[in-house]
């Protein structure tokens, strides 16, 4: 979902010539690569963990997110052909993949739902709170950047709902240390999972041609922030 969302920017920005000066965005970009990395993985681990569902879906969400970030910085470093069949390639397999990965946990959560299994709460909590400022740490990171480049702002956009999103694993870590009851877990991860399914849907829907057929993609060019930004403020 993340991953559409930021490719349908690109494809809407001028390329230019490549040069030297084409990384002046890499930085930041990449450091917002390796944090969020941080984010999916630790969710990941910590959700198996914990047996935590909805940690689990986070970790799923973000690690679109991660393929949206690492497809962007991409683009800043690539020739334009080569750049171009991978966003098209990423674009198939990362809304395929959501929707089937998302599928199965809720499959499991309506599981979960039928046959509780214990939740450490506390973990939940814990790495939930990490995760959503961890994800405001990504936004501050693509905040600079992002008010030249349309691409860039989408993703700090976009990472600022995570924030609130990662939240989610967290209340439903409180709710369960608070009630005893495990079966609040499932039944967040189950609303995250429909939410992504759902929001992937509709993006493919409203997107199918450039999503499969993309044919610009971002430069970091100085000389280019004036179409970046025109190409934003359509958005």
């Amino acid at each position: 979902m993340a991953l559409l969302s930021h490719f349908a920017a690109i494809d809407n920005i001028e390329i230019g010539e490549r040069s030297s000066s084409v990384a002046h965005h890499r930085k930041a970009v990449a450091g917002a690569v390796a944090l969020n990395t941080a984010i999916f993985v630790v969710e990941a681990v910590a959700g198996f963990q914990a047996q935590s569902l909805s940690l689990l879906m986070d970790s799923v969400h973000n690690l679109s997110d991660e393929m949206a970030l690492v497809f962007i910085y991409l683009a800043f470093i690539l020739p334009q052909s080569i750049s171009r069949n991978l966003l098209r390639s990423a674009n198939v397999f990362n809304s395929v993949g959501l929707i089937a990965v998302s599928g199965l946990l809720l499959w499991q959560s309506v599981e979960r739902l039928l046959h509780p299994t214990p939740v450490s709460g506390s973990i939940a909590i814990i790495v939930g709170l990490a995760a959503a400022a961890a994800n405001w740490g990504v936004a501050r990171l693509l905040w600079a950047p992002g008010r030249k480049n349309a691409a860039i702002r989408l993703a700090y956009i976009h990472n600022i709902g995570d924030a609130y999103v990662s939240l989610a694993p967290a209340a439903a870590g409180l709710l369960v240390a608070l009630s005893g009851y495990s079966f609040f877990d499932p039944l967040i991860a189950a609303g995250i999972a429909l939410w992504i399914i759902g929001s992937t849907i509709r993006e493919v829907m409203g997107s199918s041609e450039e999503l499969i057929w993309p044919e610009k993609i971002v430069c970091g060019h100085a000389d280019h922030d004036e179409t970046a930004t025109a190409s934003g403020q359509a958005l």
